[in-house]
């Protein structure tokens, strides 16, 4: 039997990690990044599949050095880069970093435009093996699709294995091409922000694209808010907002694991409660997320007609040993009754055959089912069934 490479593997199944944004953005240090690792092992994240530790924007310096070197900030990581990952690897993790295809990141600093081979080099030097590269101030003249692709080209010949993650935000009908450009996933929405409407939102806008997602290039509905209750620094992405319910992070949890995207935590994991720590560790949804064909999960309107509201739906995805995951979500503000047809999952009455239903957040068998299954979904909850044909 073959075996694939760690090269064959690097970006097969959805990446799993911590990314320092969406809580603390700007206010990033070494020591942060440190216990955000150690956290990553004791607490069990590492052993679930989370690896990739990620520094996001402001790492750096404002300007780069005489010979036209990124330079980590001093104050924020006096250890420099190297050290960091060593550490970082000493855990059994992986190291990420932030660029941007322009002339400066989103937050103002050195962009990666017209040194991308030079950027590449250095950070494998630094034993980085992740890179999401942003879309800010880029140049109006040059599209985006050749300088994801020039990056691209950069880091498959830097020395190093890294995992492109390319972040255009689904600028550019990037669907149609970022997966001929060689990045291992991409995002495909605008910035999330840690609240039910823009979790309801991103995810409504990415239902009709599950044939734009897969192995090797997953489509990528921005970073977990799970965990966050409005914790952020910033008042765009949670502190004026407030945060969600423990209800509403399942069900979006729920969405990112059954819709493929990479499963990135953003909030302070070193404070996180058992409600988060359930959410974030739950097996059963990780192991659909992460099964290996990467199918995109296809969307069911529910019965009866009447009910045909975009806030309420099914999602079917396809597993490789051949069982189906199945999400009933209710995104509206009432309660559901949401009645699955079996036919329209290709199970018909004449084929004698039944599903053996399996609750994946109750971690419990429901039962054996023929023709339909009608659970009552309770607003913006969600109910997610492994089923398997019996």
């Amino acid at each position: 039997m073959n075996t694939l490479t760690n090269k064959q593997q690097l970006g097969l199944t959805p990446p799993m990690g911590w990314n320092s944004w969406n809580t603390f953005t700007w206010d990033i240090n070494e020591q942060l990044i440190r216990e955000a690792a150690d956290t990553l092992v004791a607490e069990g994240y590492k052993e679930a599949g989370y690896e990739y530790i990620v520094i996001d924007d402001c790492w750096s310096l404002k300007e780069r050095d005489k010979d036209g070197k990124l330079v980590a900030d001093p104050v924020k990581f006096p250890n420099g880069m190297k050290a960091l990952a060593d550490y970082i690897h000493s855990k059994g993790l992986k190291f990420g970093m932030y660029s941007c295809v322009g002339t400066h990141t989103c937050a103002g600093y050195p962009g990666s435009f017209e040194h991308e081979f030079q950027d590449a080099e250095l950070l494998a030097e630094w034993g980085v093996d992740f890179l999401k590269y942003d879309y800010c101030f880029k140049p109006r003249h040059i599209s985006g699709e050749l300088l994801y692709k020039r990056m691209s080209l950069a880091l498959k010949n830097c020395g190093r294995d890294i995992l492109f993650s390319a972040c255009n935000w689904g600028e550019d009908n990037v669907y149609h091409w970022i997966r001929e450009s060689g990045a291992h996933m991409y995002r495909s929405t605008g910035d999330i922000q840690d609240s039910w409407d823009s979790i309801k939102g991103l995810a409504l806008s990415q239902l009709d694209k599950a044939c734009y997602t897969g192995a090797y290039c997953h489509n990528d509905m921005d970073m977990l808010v799970v965990g966050m209750y409005g914790g952020s620094n910033s008042d765009f992405i949670g502190s004026q907002i407030g945060g969600c319910s423990d209800v509403e992070y399942k069900t979006h949890f729920s969405l990112w694991s059954m819709m493929g995207s990479p499963l990135m935590i953003g909030s302070d994991i070193r404070k996180a409660n058992q409600a988060t720590r359930d959410i974030l560790l739950n097996g059963d949804l990780i192991a659909i997320n992460q099964d290996v064909e990467g199918r995109g999960a296809y969307r069911i309107k529910p019965e009866p007609q009447w009910f045909h509201a975009d806030d309420v739906f099914m999602l079917v995805k396809v597993l490789t040993d051949g069982d189906v995951a199945i999400g009933f979500f209710n995104l509206s503000d009432g309660q559901r009754e949401m009645s699955l047809q079996f036919w329209d999952i290709g199970l018909p009455y004449a084929s004698g055959k039944s599903l053996s239903l399996y609750d994946c957040w109750e971690h419990k068998e429901i039962g054996i089912f023929k023709e339909r299954y009608a659970p009552v979904v309770s607003a913006h909850d969600c109910l997610i069934v492994r089923a398997k044909l019996v």
